[in-house]
């Protein structure tokens, strides 16, 4: 299971990974479990490296409101 490996995380394209992972349960009739359990195992990572990301970004923001607003005093 390779989460976007060594090119950049790239948040749009985790939440349409995510997607795909939930129309594939949703489209199950008879659940293989294995199958299931690393569909799981992928979207959590998914979920977490986004996590992770949207922090970084949140970050970015923060820095560049502060640095603003050290211009206007």
């Amino acid at each position: 299971m390779q989460i976007m490996g060594k090119e950049e995380f790239n948040i749009k394209q985790a939440l349409k990974k995510l997607e795909g992972i939930i129309n594939w349960f949703e489209s199950r009739e008879e659940m293989d479990i294995e199958a299931g359990l690393e569909k799981v195992k992928e979207g959590a990572a998914l979920i977490k490296k986004s996590r992770k990301e949207l922090k970084k970004v949140e970050n970015e923001f923060e820095k560049i409101k502060r640095e603003l607003e050290e211009e206007d005093a």
